[in-house]
């Protein structure tokens, strides 16, 4: 029951960004219309790791850590290791923190004066 993408990636975008490459010369038409479903398959793929990370921990949301844990423990995405070694590693539970403050995290309390 997977539902079908009705995002886009901007193909004209994607074309000028690989005209700004000197090395790169003329793009076929085609080209930018492969890159871009080439990149929405792969964002779909590292979704879908980062809402299994999330299920794994009984999260309803899908925060960072999620998102570097599907890239460390997934083989297909061992090439951004390096991007996510740069952010701290996950806090092992959020419910410690409510704990700790007696209240969730969030806005504050509206002061009335």
């Amino acid at each position: 029951m997977k539902k079908e993408v009705k995002t886009r990636f901007p193909v004209a975008r994607i074309k000028k960004l690989m005209q700004s490459d000197d090395d790169i010369g003329k793009v076929a038409q085609a080209t930018p219309i492969v890159v871009a479903k080439a990149l929405e398959l792969f964002m779909i793929s590292l979704i879908e790791e980062s809402c299994n990370q999330a299920r794994n921990t009984n999260s309803k949301r899908v925060a960072p850590a999620h998102l570097k844990q599907a890239v460390m423990n997934t083989d297909q995405f061992d090439f951004l290791q390096e991007v996510v070694d740069k952010y701290p590693n996950p806090i092992a539970n959020d419910s410690e923190d409510t704990e700790t403050t007696g209240r969730r995290k969030g806005r504050k309390p509206k002061v009335e004066e």
